[in-house]
């Protein structure tokens, strides 16, 4: 009876030793400590925050050159240069799609359940000192442009400013594929440097556990339950709202590209988990290059497609920005008509891009939007600075998936995706991905990695 004991006994073990050697348990089980802590020693858990500050630091700090390596090898290696142009093309008319559908469904839904209705709240009593700082650093169109423009060549490839780095990139990368040979060796040493930071994504992204165990230990202690008390009709609207736009919108363009939405979640669910614990999606960029390559999209595709689109193409944000804006003027006794309400998109849709490396970007573009066209005054951005942290966690979730199924689609549009292979990886319930151990294995295939059954990262 021993033996066969032992031996019922051994595959149960290692299926949990596989388990907790994948980065997604891992995140999930930080998540799970940190809000723990955050309840049962509040003192405690908000001593904890450096842990997600350094998390994020760590993949700022590999962001920029990941963009350059990507991008820049990617149209440096292309037989025709008009594929870049198409794919850039594409891309932004996607983009300014998707942000317009997204921020009519917020607007339709304000309107229909008036989740600010009711409250009567005086412009008195409201104390402008409540809201940060950082909403006065209001997002523009020239600030935008201004933004694409680096001060320097290298600057922009050491700096932290995504849109500058793509920006340099995309010149750079055509410049080598003008060159020919002559651009041919630099070409190879970007090639190689790629080889070099991915093996770095490979050792930070172990790190995010600790960095969703901070996150979440500090947002726990400092809000705690009296944050998801205040206003919680309007959380849970928003977070109705971000369900329904995945799976209704997100899930409908997937079915036309006959890929399976679930799929496409379980594959990155690692990714989406330290972007809604971290509420960063900065932190998922590098790892989720490296994913959807592996998906079987083109690296000129993927390359274009993630760095614009983590600047551009920010679905979860332009729901929030129509629901929170109705939502104050409603709070205020204000009645908004539609000019007013049109005009509002408007605005929204020029000062809402390029702020996604800005710590609290749609905060910062929702008071941009409410300086502009004075329907509330900006001290009422005070009702939700409470729970703009619970808020973001459906904004990332969508910013980060939709971007994704943006790239699937654009690579589709250009033919650049192997739908068999994304198929296959989808639909198996133990996708082949790229593991963080593994990455530098996968980065001398050039564009796919081969990895481990059963890793996740």
């Amino acid at each position: 009876m021993t033996p066969t004991t032992t031996a019922a006994g051994r595959p149960q073990r290692s299926r949990l030793n596989r388990l907790i050697r994948e980065l997604w348990f891992q995140v999930v089980l930080g998540a799970v400590l940190g809000i723990a802590i955050g309840i049962l020693a509040p003192g405690l858990g908000k001593e904890l925050k450096p842990l997600n500050d350094w998390f994020i630091d760590l993949i700022k700090m590999i962001v920029v050159p990941i963009v350059f390596c990507v991008v820049t090898t990617g149209i440096a290696s292309m037989d025709n240069l008009r594929k870049a142009g198409r794919i850039g093309v594409k891309a932004i008319g996607y983009f300014l799609v998707l942000s317009l559908l997204s921020m009519l469904i917020g607007l339709v839904v304000a309107n229909i359940f008036q989740p600010g209705s009711g409250l009567h709240v005086d412009p008195s009593s409201l104390n402008a000192d409540d809201v940060p700082e950082t909403a006065n650093e209001h997002a523009t169109f020239t600030g935008f442009v201004s933004s694409l423009i680096p001060t320097s060549l290298l600057g922009a490839i050491t700096g932290d400013a995504i849109l500058a780095a793509l920006m340099v990139s995309i010149v750079f990368g055509v410049a080598l594929n003008m060159a020919g040979e002559d651009g041919a060796p630099l070409t190879r040493g970007i090639k190689a440097l790629s080889d070099v930071v991915f093996r770095i994504v490979g050792w930070v992204m172990w790190l995010a556990p600790l960095g969703t165990f901070g996150a979440l230990a500090t947002v726990v202690s400092t809000y705690g339950a009296e944050s998801l008390k205040q206003l919680g009709y309007l959380i849970i609207l928003f977070t109705a709202t971000c369900i329904v736009y995945v799976l209704v919108v997100l899930g409908a363009i997937m079915r036309a590209c006959r890929l399976s939405l679930f799929g496409l979640m379980r594959f990155l669910k690692a990714e989406l988990l330290v972007a809604l614990s971290t509420c960063s999606s900065e932190a998922v960029l590098p790892q989720l290059v490296r994913k959807l390559e592996t998906l079987g999209i083109g690296r000129p595709v993927v390359g274009i497609v993630i760095p614009s689109g983590f600047s551009c193409n920010l679905d979860g944000s332009a729901v929030y920005l129509t629901m929170a804006s109705l939502f104050l003027a409603q709070a205020m006794g204000i009645d908004l008509s539609w000019q007013q309400q049109l005009i509002m998109v408007g605005v929204m849709m020029l000062t809402s891009k390029g702020t996604a490396g800005i710590a609290g970007g749609a905060f910062i573009v929702l008071a941009s939007t409410v300086t502009a066209v004075g329907h509330v005054p900006l001290a009422a951005l005070s009702l939700i600075v409470g729970i703009d942290r619970i808020l973001n966690e459906g904004r990332v979730f969508i910013n980060v998936l939709g971007n994704a199924v943006a790239t699937i689609v654009i690579g589709k549009w250009e033919k650049d995706l192997d739908i068999d292979k994304a198929r296959s990886i989808l639909q198996s319930r133990t996708p082949e991905t790229t593991a963080p151990a593994d990455t530098e294995a996968g980065n001398k295939t050039g564009t796919d990695a081969t990895t481990k059954v059963g890793a996740d990262t």
